[in-house]
């Protein structure tokens, strides 16, 4: 058994799973936030039982993200040695930050937030949501920062194979950093928002009728109607970086052999790496170069040009695909359910039959980006720094399989139990509808009052 093979799949398998929960949270903090805000403004009890509902959600969505986080920095030490020997001046700093600026703030203000309505005040309850918002953002702040760090490494100098920094500012806001930012806190904005309305139209569908229903059904539809045009712009202006910088990435993600003018965009192909051309293909004459160099005559990057230095190309062409076809669904479904819910006050069930599969799309979409990330910096851990197979610790191949076997296992359980709660905690709003239990008149024995001055 190969331990390089083994313990990238490891890897791979811990941070599918832990960026599962991050999507979520960072943006779910701001809805509920909205939630709280609207409530404050029209004292509708309907918002407040939209944020019981969906902070239950957050809360749990934050214990497993910060738990499946942990393990992945137990690989750094026992799987990846060289990684940190190398970068770990650089990466120890950015992770440290996270954890100063981001995760004390999350979790000094979350009890506050879970169980603080009427024991404090209300300003101080709506102030401790802004900040756990405020928090998870942080965190995807720091994270970003250290992954285009090792994308489109900048700021820094070997000495002794040993990367130091020379500039701050450039460390952190490297080449590739503001996109991958902005397309990650986009995407978790449409992880929430597809994820809220997919459960609502299940409530919906089960015959909930209740006013927090309707509430958090148009927030999810009219939340993923506005993100998803501009999440394909900003893709679009990412993948123009990722051209600048990685240009065998985006070879790769194209399935694009040759490099030249008038390349085809390729819509379907089987890449055959050993043979170096592609199989059963389906592609637009010089669209390619359309979209990468706007003009049919622009070159694009072909993976004979970098033969032995770029990454696997079916993982990369095939996950790029499924990321931008499910952004295309979710334009789809979307802009269908917005102008039925906004234009028509109503919802056609056909339409909410096709927002709850939905639920699950942007965390797909988020995983197949992920890849196409990942993957596409190979054979490179950091790129032209450190090469992935020279990071990898002196741990057996039986090692990493009995581990990784521990993880899948567990990561399985606890996947079913999550998406368990999800459906339970659906369904239960569904059953109560109107009869959710007021947060008021639930917590009137309480000597807080609501707000401060009543």
């Amino acid at each position: 058994m190969d331990p390089l093979l083994l313990s990238r799949v490891q890897f791979a398998a811990n941070i599918s799973f832990h960026i599962l929960f991050p999507a979520i949270t960072i943006s779910l903090g701001w809805v509920l936030l909205y939630f709280k805000l609207r409530y404050n403004r029209t004292n509708d009890h309907a918002w407040m039982q939209a944020y019981f509902t969906w902070v239950k959600v957050f809360a749990l969505s934050f214990a497993l993200g910060v738990v499946s986080g942990v393990t992945m920095s137990f690989q750094f030490g026992t799987n990846w040695p060289g990684y940190m020997e190398t970068v770990g001046n650089i990466a120890g700093p950015l992770l440290a930050y996270e954890v100063l600026t981001a995760f004390f703030l999350e979790a000094v203000f979350l009890g506050i937030m879970l169980f603080g309505f009427r024991r404090v005040s209300n300003r101080v309850h709506t102030l401790a949501t802004a900040l756990v918002a405020t928090g998870t953002t942080f965190s995807a702040f720091w994270i970003l920062a250290l992954n285009s760090w090792m994308q489109t490494p900048a700021g820094f100098e070997m000495r002794d194979g040993v990367a130091h920094a020379l500039d701050w500012w450039a460390v952190i806001f490297n080449p590739s950093f503001p996109y991958r930012l902005v397309h990650m806190l986009l995407a978790s904005g449409l992880t929430a928002a597809f994820l809220i309305a997919g459960l609502s139209a299940l409530r919906y569908l089960l015959g909930d009728r209740s006013e927090s229903m309707w509430k958090t059904l148009r927030t999810g539809v009219a939340l993923g109607a506005i993100l998803i045009p501009i999440q394909i712009f900003v893709g679009d202006q990412h993948g123009l970086n990722t051209l600048e910088h990685q240009p065998a990435k985006i070879a790769a993600m194209e399935a694009n052999w040759e490099t030249g003018p008038n390349r085809p965009l390729v819509l379907f192909a089987w890449p055959d790496e050993a043979a170096r051309e592609n199989r059963f293909e389906i592609a637009i004459p010089d669209l390619a170069s359309l979209i990468l160099r706007h003009s049919a005559a622009g070159v694009v990057p072909g993976l004979n040009q970098f033969e032995g230095e770029h990454p696997p190309v079916a993982p990369v062409f095939f996950a790029f695909r499924i990321m931008v076809g499910i952004g295309v669904l979710m334009l789809v479904v979307s802009w269908t359910a917005a102008w039925y819910l906004f234009r028509r006050n109503r919802l056609p069930r056909p339409v909410a039959y096709a927002l709850v599969p939905m639920a699950v799309s942007g965390w797909v979409a988020v995983l197949a980006g992920w890849y196409t990330t990942e993957i596409g910096r190979q054979p490179w851990l950091v790129h032209g720094v450190l090469k992935t197979e020279q990071a990898v610790g002196p741990v057996t191949g039986g090692q990493v399989a009995f581990t990784l076997a521990g993880y899948l296992a567990l990561y399985a359980v606890l996947l079913i139990v999550y998406i368990g709660v999800l459906i339970y905690l659906a369904v239960k709003a569904a059953r109560e509808g109107e009869r959710q239990p007021d947060p008021v008149v639930q917590d009137r024995a309480l000597d807080q009052p609501m707000r401060a001055g009543e």
